[in-house]
């Protein structure tokens, strides 16, 4: 027995020399687990600038410009975008106005380049509507100071809400 004992030792003792072990028997199970998230539709205004007219002297021709807002709407999701008619007192949607103390300057807001669609608050008539394709979208909103009687020196502002349904 002194024989057999020493041959089984000389085995264990040459596997750790190079780094072995005798094997050691594991068991395992396995399962699996479901993932899963829900996408509602929903849209979030992303970026808005500033209509800023800059500086100007007396209205005698019209002052154009334009300023970007960005639209981020879950993809398919249809939408349209309202803006009002702004703080100014007197203001309405096709003729909004900037205030600085009590004298005002009339301006208007469009949505396409031309200047002759009012961008307003009604859906179907005045808005402007897409879908959303998961991304920011940017829309350009296109101002005009029209030719009027200038004011007296001063800033002037306004602050328009906008509005997105979907």
């Amino acid at each position: 027995m002194v024989k057999s004992s020493c041959t089984e030792l000389l085995w264990i003792l040459s596997l750790v020399s190079l780094g072995g072990a005798p094997a050691i028997a594991q068991t395992t199970v396995t399962d699996t687990f479901g993932v899963q998230i829900t996408i509602n539709s929903d849209c979030e205004i992303t970026s808005t600038e500033t209509l800023d007219f800059g500086s100007s002297g007396v209205l005698t021709t019209a002052v154009l410009t334009t300023a970007d807002l960005q639209v981020t709407c879950t993809t398919g999701t249809a939408y349209d975008i309202r803006l009002d008619e702004g703080t100014g007192s007197g203001a309405t949607i096709s003729v909004r106005k900037m205030t600085s103390g009590g004298s005002t300057i009339n301006y208007e807001m469009f949505s396409d380049s031309g200047r002759t669609t009012n961008w307003g608050e009604t859906d179907g008539v005045d808005t402007v509507s897409d879908t959303g394709n998961g991304s920011a979208q940017t829309h350009t909103v296109f101002g005009r100071v029209p030719v009027q009687t200038t004011p007296a020196p001063g800033t002037y502002t306004d602050t328009i809400t906008v509005t997105v349904a979907f």
